[in-house]
């Protein structure tokens, strides 16, 4: 069993509050195992009766009738009726509850909603409601287009506790495969952390991450936003893959699509490409953050893959780009590790050679932020070549203040300190153990 005890935690801590869990997340980033399984394993573990713990998958043949949210509603009260008892109700993939014209209006008959009709009852309405019972607690997740998206945190509001979901992070994939961190660390950067390609070896996983990419996330993205343009969809979200820790932004992505394809693209085309990828979980934003000034620049933005190993599926893993792989997998392990993350930009003004002053922007990759810590964080594949080294620093010499600064190397070093003073540190040591 790969353990999730963050999210196991997270769980915990929400269990019998009163509230739906909603577990949101990519598509096969072990949702359902983590409840299934996981949490399951946990409840019987502190004296649940497996008989108060409920699983309907809504996905298999036997559940369909429930598809109906009214159905739905109905066979759960009925399954815990016993009101003297506490019920762990899961309900897999709840997306598949269609959503039915208000049976007020039709004299009681289940009419299929059509897309514009305002007064329906949706699986919003069941999940609601059989959490206000006293004597369930309920768990949900769904999986395909109408749960991707953040727009379902949205849709409950403050009425449930949503739990995110991610790929296994680096420390749940090194505690998993138990092999030295230089090789686990490689590993993964190329194949990322999603659970069945973790499971599998070889080309098996290459060929699962890039089955996973183009048949299931491009797919649901096509069928929940309707794009018609879908060879431009995939032409943006191969260059979104060649970009990743670059500081882009529509209207330089519009310009590289009309250089490469000879056809023109506007930036809100591109805008809607780009936000479809992120409401789907499959990439990250990261903003800029002026240091000096204290305010976020949204003019660019720095995009992250929620797992390498599908950004290099979608690359064909013809382009690996180890450094820009490390500094994706630092900026989502401090997601993981609940830290905030921005990119750090500032202005500095130099003499050139002629003596003319001139203005120039630097960059610390990133500022990382939890609680009463915040550390500026540069990551570097290759520290041993002086320019490289140079480059590295020279931001972190520009800028005069008291906030700890670390350089992030690809090698297997412990924690020290160099003759600036600054932490350099090895990529393991510091996801391991340094950010915890």
């Amino acid at each position: 069993m790969i353990n999730r005890d963050k999210y196991l935690n997270d769980i915990i801590k929400s269990k019998d509050n009163g509230f739906p869990k909603v577990i949101t997340g990519i598509r096969r980033c072990g949702k359902s195992y983590l409840l299934n399984n996981i949490f399951k394993e946990y409840l019987i573990s502190s004296g649940v009766s497996e008989k108060n713990i409920i699983n309907i998958d809504l996905t298999k043949l036997s559940n369909s009738y429930y598809r109906d949210p009214i159905y739905l509603y109905e066979h759960v009260v009925e399954l815990t009726k016993n009101n003297n008892e506490m019920f762990y109700v899961i309900i897999d993939e709840i997306q598949e509850v269609y959503s039915i014209v208000n049976t007020a209006l039709t004299n009681g008959e289940h009419i299929k909603a059509k897309l514009n009709d305002e007064e329906i009852i949706s699986f919003v309405d069941v999940v609601l409601d059989l959490a206000s019972l006293d004597n369930i607690d309920l768990y949900v997740t769904g999986s395909n287009s109408k749960m991707l998206s953040t727009d379902i945190v949205t849709e409950f509001r403050d009425k449930a506790t949503n739990i995110r979901l991610l790929p296994l992070s680096y420390e749940e994939f090194y505690n998993y495969r138990k092999v030295d961190e230089t090789k686990a660390l490689t590993e993964y950067m190329m194949y990322g952390g999603m659970p069945l390609a973790v499971l599998k070896e070889g080309i098996e996983k290459e060929n699962y991450l890039k089955s996973l990419f183009e048949t299931t996330y491009i797919k649901d993205i096509i069928d929940r936003k309707k794009f018609r343009k879908v060879e431009a969809l995939d032409e943006i979200c191969t260059m979104l893959s060649t970009c990743v820790g670059d500081l882009i932004n529509s209207e330089k992505i519009a310009k590289l699509y009309k250089e490469k394809t000879k056809n023109k693209i506007d930036s809100d085309t591109v805008n809607s490409y780009i936000n479809s990828f992120i409401d789907s979980f499959i990439l990250s934003e990261a903003f800029r953050y002026d240091l000096k000034g204290k305010n976020v620049i949204t003019s660019t933005k720095k995009y992250y893959y929620i797992d390498t190993g599908l950004r290099n599926a979608r690359l064909n893993f013809v382009y690996s780009d180890t450094g820009k792989m490390l500094e994706n997998v630092i900026y989502n392990e401090l997601i993981y590790n609940n830290y905030k993350v921005n990119v750090g930009t500032f202005d500095t003004f130099e003499n050139d050679e002629t003596g003319k002053t001139t203005r120039k922007s630097l960059e610390v990759d990133f500022l990382a932020v939890k609680g009463n810590r915040m550390y500026y964080i540069q990551v570097c594949d290759n520290y041993t070549d002086d320019k490289t080294k140079k480059r590295e620093l020279k931001p972190y010499i520009s800028l005069n203040d008291q906030i700890q600064k670390i350089i992030v190397i690809n090698s297997p070093i412990s924690e020290h300190r160099d003759e600036n003073g600054f932490t350099i540190i090895g990529a393991s040591e510091f996801m391991l153990r340094f950010i915890k």
